[in-house]
Parts: structure tokens; sequence; C-alpha cells
């Protein structure tokens, strides 16, 4: 059987004013993601599957999360404000496509599940023409009531309209429905504006889909799965209700966190197995931590790739475009960002490695600085297999140190240093051929005649 077609229609036109920010409601984030990406990505997807976003006049910049997150996402322009069914007829055009089935959402309803939308698509299936989200409120004051007989929907009521009886149901309109695409169309344009302020409610679908004789069904969800945000506050809340389930899923996935209620992730987070967190960590978006990995207390960690055995902080920050190779180590207030460490490379205490690709069991002493900014632009350091950079050196990029190099403590090097060289003079730069290994030479005599 060929699978049923789809389109959602998410509506994000709203202002949200009482966010008070310049910032349009649904690109506030949450998990490190808006909330429009959030409802977008839960949204059916796939070859059969069409996505129309509603949008206003002045928020190109939400037209343009849609497109970076979904790239199939067409989106309409809702030039006045005359209520929810009028923003969903922006989307006139798509939805005269016929696709079976029509979804309406919300862009500020992050937490809504893919699975929510497959259930309020099964009704059609069997012949229903709507099929309407409903929740079982706490409290449901403000609420649109749910009317039901016998399994049917007859009504949503409004909590000014609803009479004493009806004010008692506890199951609440979420808003998020389906409609049988084939008589979704003539459907909506039905819905007339008889009413104190003027505006088509979304809400009287349901009276004229009785009126025509067509069936209306119910399908719940939890609370906290239709939150709707329109304030700081309950961004808040979305954030705390997210957090809970990101940290439930990793400990299901096998990741020790050891004080979960501390420990921040992101909704695109991903783990290895045998994975540690210890308390008081951030993890950002675009982060992924190979099998093995501790993040130790207090560390901070945005698009970064970790390997396996790799062991992180405390007290580090990790910034964009970092990758740790297998088994590196990066210590105590040690910043990252734009870095290649190889395998086996430790930067163990109070160092920034910026803009950097250091070779594989490179050792970075304390107090190491990639200078890679000049005042107008960024250069890179390169640094070779198992070099090794005494405490205190400031490497002044663009500047390469060559394989097995050694550079002396409290150096300050603005020239490459060839394979196996030793830096050790201060300003003016000093390079003597062979150095590293004649150190290493030295080393291992003195050694053996403390031995002997």
């Amino acid at each position: 059987m060929i699978a049923r077609s789809s389109l959602t229609v998410v509506l994000a036109a709203g202002e949200g004013t009482r966010m008070r920010s310049s910032l349009p409601k649904v690109l506030h984030p949450v998990a490190g993601q808006s909330l429009l990406s959030h409802v977008l990505r839960a949204a059916p997807n796939g070859a059969r599957a069409s996505l129309a976003v509603v949008v206003g006049p002045d928020h190109q910049a939400v037209a343009d999360e849609a497109r970076q997150v979904r790239s199939d996402a067409g989106t309409f322009v809702q030039r006045e404000r005359l209520g929810t069914a009028h923003a969903v007829l922006a989307a006139r055009e798509a939805i005269a496509g016929g696709a079976d089935d029509l979804l309406i959402a919300f862009g500020d309803t992050p937490l809504i599940s893919a699975e929510t939308f497959e259930r309020l698509r099964e009704p059609l299936k069997n012949g229903a023409a709507l099929a309407v989200l409903g929740f079982r409120a706490a409290d449901p004051t403000g609420y649109g009531r749910l009317v039901v007989e016998h399994g049917k929907l007859v009504a949503i009521r409004e909590q000014a309209d609803a009479s004493a009886e009806e004010r008692k149901i506890t199951l609440c309109n979420a808003g998020v429905m389906a409609f049988d695409g084939r008589k979704a169309l003539g459907i909506l344009e039905a819905i007339g504006n008889a009413n104190s302020k003027g505006e088509y409610y979304l809400t009287d679908a349901v009276t004229i889909v009785r009126e025509k004789g067509l069936e209306a069904v119910v399908i719940e969800t939890s609370e906290d799965e239709v939150r709707g945000i329109n304030t700081k506050a309950q961004l808040a809340e979305a954030e705390a209700v997210l957090q809970a389930r990101l940290r439930k899923g990793a400990m299901e996935a096998g990741v020790t966190l050891i004080a979960p209620e501390t420990v921040y992730l992101a909704a695109d987070t991903k783990f290895g197995r045998d994975v540690t967190i210890e308390p008081f960590v951030v993890i950002g978006s675009g982060v992924t931590i190979g099998d093995g990995a501790v993040i130790h207390s207090f560390s901070h960690i945005v698009e970064t790739t970790i390997g396996k055995k790799v062991s992180i902080g405390p007290y580090a920050r990790l910034r964009p475009g970092t990758s740790l190779g297998d088994g590196s180590r990066i210590g105590n207030f040690v910043e990252t960002k734009a870095a290649i460490l190889e395998e086996g490379v430790k930067v163990n205490h109070l160092s920034y490695v910026g803009d950097a690709h250091v070779g594989a069991n490179s050792n970075l002493g304390a107090g190491t600085i990639t200078c890679n900014y000049d005042g107008f632009l960024k250069h890179k350091t390169l640094i070779g297999k198992g070099a090794f950079i005494g405490t205190n050196s400031s490497l002044v990029a663009p500047v390469k140190i060559g394989a097995g190099a050694y550079i002396g403590s409290g150096s300050v090097i603005t020239k490459d240093v060839p394979d196996d060289a030793m830096a050790v003079e201060r300003s003016p730069q000093s390079v003597r051929e062979g150095g590293a290994a004649r150190y290493r030479e030295i080393k291992m005599k003195a050694k053996a005649a403390k031995g002997s």
C-alpha cells in the first residue's frame, strides 16, 4: 500500500510581544535549537510529505530558519492578522495541492513529537474528516474545552462561551489538528467571522465538519507536549521539560550522568558508549562524544567532535570547530576554538589553542598560547606530531612547529621551527637543527648518571 501524502502547515506569524524581545518568538532557543526548529523536525518528513510555514510580513529571519531546518519548506506570508483559520489559508496554494492529510501545527510548541503527529493522522485513514489534539489540563481555566459525545467531538467551547457544566471539562484543545486533505479547503473556507473580534477561528472547523455530516475525533496527549510559549517564564518551563527528556534518554542509552539535574544537553547531542559526564557541564549544539570519554565538572562544549577515551576538564571550554582525537586530554582552564587535536594530544593546563592543527601525541605545556589574531585577521598554527611545547610559550601565527620539535619554556615563536629542532630563546628566536634530539640525549645521560 502506498503511504498517505501529507502537508503540514506550521503557523509562525505571531509577534510574541509578551516575550519582550526583538527576536521573533519562534526563534527563541530551547535545548540549543529554535522553537520553530523543534516543530519542523517533528513534522512528517520524506518523499510524500510537504511543509508550509506561515510567517509575518517582516519576519524574513523566520522564513530563513524554516528553510535552513527543512530545505523542503515553502513559506507563505500572512499580511493581516485575522485569526488562526485566516493564517492557515495564507498557505491556500499549498493546501490546494490536495495532500491526503493536512496537519496544522504551531511554531511555538517545541515539545510536540513525531509520534504524536502520526497518531493524529491515524483516524483520517479510517474516514474521519478531522482529528483534534487534546490534553487533560491540571487547571483548564482559559483553555477551550473539547466537548465529546459518544466518543465523537461535537464542539470546541471557549472559556467565555462555556456553560457551568462545560467548564468542568478538563479535556482541553491543544490547537493542533489534522484534516482529511481532500475536504480541508472546503471546511476552512466555510469558517466565518461572525464573532466579537471579526476573526476567523480554526476551532470553528469542528462545527463545520458536524454540519457537513462528517466525523471529528479527539486524540489525547500529555499537557507537557503541547505547551505553547508566550513568555520567557514559559520558555524556561519548556527548557526544563526538554532537559529532563534529554537526560533520561541519555541515561537510557548508557551515558553516566553523576548529577543529571546539573547537566545541560542540546537536542542534537550524540553519545557513544560508556560516556561519563560529571556535574555542572554545559553541552551546546553540534556536539558528538565518543566511546569512553569523560567530561569533568564545569566544562562548556559547543560544536565539537570528541573522540574515544578523551578526558576533558574540569573547567574547560571547547568552542566551535574543535575536534579531539582518540585518547587526547584537555585539562583545567583550557580553551580551544577551530582546533584539530589528533590522537593522544595533551593540553592539560591554562592554555588557549585556536585556529590550530596539533599532530598526534604532542604535548602543550601549561600556559601555551596560539596567538592567532593580529588585530585584523586570524592565522593558523601547525604543530607536528610528537612536538613538545614548554610552559608559558607563545606561538605567534602563522607559524609551523615541526614534528618532534622542542620549544623551551617561556619562548615566543615567530618563525617556523623545523622537524626535530629546539627553540629555546625568547626574542630574537634561536633555532638549532637537531636540538631536540641533543636535548633528549643529554637528558638520558643525566638520568643514567643519576641512576649510577
